[in-house]
C-alpha cells in the first residue's frame, strides 16, 4: 500500500506541468532596462529632468536597477545638485558596492559637495577594484586634485588680516 502511494505520488508530481523558472536576482526586468536607456537618451540630450523621469520609471518597475539610480544621480549633478546625487549614488552602489561608475559619480558630488576626504575614500576603492589601467581612477584623481589645486590658490590669495 505505501508502494502505491509513493508511485502514485511520483507520477502525479512528474505529470504536473512545470512552472516557468523565476528569474535570477541579476536579471531586470526589461521594461525597466528601456525607460533606464530612455534616461541615458535624455542625459545625453541635456535634458536632465526628462532622465529622471525615465529613471524614476525604471525603478518603479524594478527597484534592483543600479543604473537608474546612477543616472538619477548623474541627471542630479548637470541640475548642479551634488548632494542629492551623493544620495542616489549610494542607493546604486548599496545594490552594487563594486559599481565603479558609481563610486567614480559619487566621487565627483563628493568633491562638489567639498568633501574631498570622502572622495579620496571611493578614489582607493576604485583603485582596489581596477586590476589593470583604471580611467575611471585616472579622471576621479584629476577631478579631486583640480578641487585641492583651487582650494589651496583660494587660501593663498586669502588676504590676511592686520
Amino acid at each position: 500500500m505505501i508502494n502505491r502511494l509513493a508511485l502514485l505520488s511520483l507520477l502525479l508530481i512528474s505529470a504536473a506541468p512545470v512552472a516557468a523558472a523565476p528569474a535570477r536576482d541579476d536579471q531586470l526586468k526589461p521594461a525597466s532596462v528601456q525607460f533606464a536607456a530612455a534616461g541615458q537618451a535624455a542625459l545625453a540630450a541635456a535634458k536632465p529632468q526628462d532622465a529622471i523621469d525615465s529613471f524614476e520609471a525604471a525603478l518603479a518597475i524594478d527597484p534592483r536597477n543600479v543604473a537608474a539610480f546612477s543616472g538619477i544621480a548623474a541627471a542630479y549633478e548637470k541640475l548642479g545638485l551634488p548632494g542629492k546625487a551623493v544620495k542616489y549614488y549610494r542607493e546604486a552602489l548599496a545594490l552594487n558596492p563594486s559599481d565603479i561608475a558609481a563610486l567614480e559619480g559619487q566621487g565627483r558630488a563628493l568633491v562638489a559637495r567639498g568633501a574631498t576626504a570622502r572622495a579620496q575614500i571611493n578614489l582607493a576603492r576604485i583603485k582596489a577594484l581596477c586590476k589593470a589601467d583604471c580611467s575611471a581612477a585616472a579622471r576621479l584623481d584629476g577631478v579631486i586634485a583640480k578641487a585641492s589645486q583651487t582650494a589651496s590658490v583660494a587660501v593663498k590669495d586669502k588676504p590676511t588680516q592686520q
